[in-house]
């Protein structure tokens, strides 16, 4: 039989945990004219590539948001990043270093927005 403080270890050190990783990894906001998009890369510090990067975007007009998870996009050879990468079906997210939200179905783009990166 468990005692209560190893249950209070159970629930709380998961919590701890999550939090933690969550300082360790990088977030921003990036705000265009439709949508505001959360960017968190879940690597480690220092780490040049990410293929664990999260997605969530919310539409300014209707509030419905999608969660999405991808990866960096980095030059192959320099390794500059060149910025990130999400799928959802036949839909590719980028969002670029230069700040601008790309929307493909398939080869044919279907949005393009300028967007500004605000403080968290």
């Amino acid at each position: 039989m468990l005692k209560s403080n190893n249950i209070i270890s159970l629930i709380f050190l998961p919590i701890a945990v999550i939090i933690a990783c969550t300082d360790l990894a990088g977030a921003e906001t990036l705000v265009t004219k439709n949508f505001q998009i959360k960017i968190t890369q879940h690597c480690e510090e220092g780490n040049v590539t990410c293929d664990r990067v999260t997605y969530v975007g919310k539409s300014l007009k209707t509030g419905k948001s999608i969660f999405l998870t991808g990866r960096t996009l980095n030059n192959s050879r320099s390794y500059t990043f060149l910025g990130y990468e999400f799928r959802n079906g036949p839909y590719r997210y980028l969002v670029t270093s230069d700040n601008i939200l790309l929307v493909y179905k398939g080869d044919r783009l279907i949005l393009r927005e300028q967007g500004a990166l605000v403080d968290n």
